[in-house]
């Protein structure tokens, strides 16, 4: 086997996973984090409650890893906050995976050694190189046999413009917008929204998660005014599946926004894409390209999905779906106008393949722009990875998951608005301490 490794980039979930799967191997991973610790972005998002149960949020060869070291297994049935499954598994798992993981190492760009992109020669016999930069702003280079880029996409979220680019003055107005679900558990983040006019713009199972923490907020404060933005014509199939999702916390997450919108306090606004956002003295006006407006806006929040950053990776050559920038073999299983998380097919190193050898995208990245991601999905396509990566393409074709059924699965025009984000164990809703707690956001 090979001294030189393979590069994992991004310490969450799924690149911890593909580094425990190649140790299993017999192969040597090298996983570079920008951030100072695992699972950075989880973190980031802490108070929200994931969907799946620990039973699907841990990676098998991650866990016969820490098994190893005495680690104390969660309570399986129990669905965790993103603050506990960072601290209860991927902070342990990347202290049992030791000098392999590297903090403070950000990957700026990847590239055959010696070679550009449009150089043909030696292409699958010269490593890979990583160029990355550390937290003390020195350059460096690590010469890879292949790279796993499971960096996710929570660094880049989409904007509030209906047309997939900023709203003429968004960001001049960045200080009254947010990206991410607001934590109002907080003290000083309900301050910010409580008694203000608040205008949640999305319809994945982020906004749902927004939309029922400001709907609690405005029961306890009744100045405060929720408006729930939609560019589909109708909420529809919003909602979700119900007790149809074999996923119980994301069908009652679904429930509970439902009963939140019928309770009165959220405007709900449809067909509304935005062109533009004006400011008149300290608050917004929103206007969409069909020229209709929502007036004396305090705060928004835009929960429109996020997209991958594929600019560190000009210098490789991938095979990438036009629409959703995800493997050319891998979009036609996860197009959201056809699929939700549960029913895309099972897959592996074959779909997630590109022309230049040995580099793969993993996790929440290699869906590009689709939504509804399923962590044990991540898991599934690392061992697939690794396993070929070790040499063994039978165990790495042979792909068995079973994921469950979301409930709401249509044909093509169920979606009719840009992919919403959801992630992590599929998305997300406040925890609470109730026993039928909802979920979270993902990364990779």
């Amino acid at each position: 086997m090979s001294e030189t490794p393979v590069v994992v980039v991004g310490a969450g979930p799924v690149g911890l996973a593909a580094a425990a799967e190649l140790v299993e191997q017999g192969v040597e991973p090298l996983v570079l984090e920008r951030a100072d610790q695992a699972g950075a972005a989880v973190v980031e998002w802490h108070h929200v409650r994931l969907f799946s149960r620990w039973a699907e949020l841990i990676d098998p060869a991650a866990r016969r890893l820490l098994d190893a070291t005495g680690w104390q297994v969660p309570d399986e049935a129990s669905y965790p906050t993103g603050r506990e499954w960072a601290e209860y598994y991927l902070r342990p798992l990347a202290d049992a995976l030791g000098a392999r993981v590297r903090f403070g190492a950000e990957v700026v760009g990847v590239a055959r050694r010696g070679r550009d992109r449009v150089v043909d020669a030696g292409r699958d016999t010269e490593p890979l190189t990583v160029h990355l930069r550390t937290a003390a702003g020195t350059e460096e280079r690590v010469t890879a046999q292949a790279v796993i880029d499971a960096s996710g996409t929570w660094s880049n979220p989409n904007p509030l413009g209906g047309d997939g680019l900023p709203a003429v003055g968004e960001h001049a107005v960045a200080g009254q917008i947010v990206y991410q679900v607001p934590d109002l558990t907080d003290a000083v983040v309900r301050q910010r929204y409580a008694g203000r006019h608040v205008v949640v713009a999305g319809s994945g199972h982020s906004a749902l998660t927004a939309l029922v923490a400001f709907d609690e907020l405005a029961a306890q404060h009744p100045d405060t005014r929720i408006t729930w933005l939609l560019r589909r014509g109708e909420v529809g199939d919003t909602f979700g599946g119900g007790q149809a999702d074999q996923l119980p916390a994301r069908g009652a997450l679904g429930q509970r926004a439902k009963t939140a919108v019928e309770a009165g306090r959220i405007e709900v606004v449809t067909g509304f894409r935005t062109a533009a956002i004006e400011r008149d003295a300290h608050r917004l006006g929103l206007v969409s390209d069909a020229g209709a407006r929502v007036e004396s806006v305090d705060e928004i929040v835009v929960l429109t999905g996020f997209r991958p950053d594929l600019s560190w990776l000009s210098e490789i050559r991938l095979n990438l779906d036009a629409t959703l920038q995800a493997p050319v073999a891998l979009a036609p299983l996860i197009d959201p106008n056809v699929h939700s998380c549960g029913t895309v097919y099972p897959h592996g190193v074959t779909e997630l393949s590109h022309p230049e050898p040995g580099m793969f995208l993993a996790g929440m990245k290699s869906y590009g722009r689709a939504p509804t991601f399923l962590a044990m999905t991540g898991y599934e396509q690392v061992r697939s990875i690794a396993a070929a990566l070790a040499g063994d393409r039978e165990s790495a074709e042979r792909v068995e998951l079973v994921l469950p059924e979301t409930g709401v699965c249509g044909g093509a025009g169920v979606f009719d608005a840009p992919a919403e984000e959801q992630a992590g164990g599929c998305c997300g809703a406040p925890a609470e301490p109730e026993a039928l707690t909802v979920s979270a956001p993902s990364t990779s």
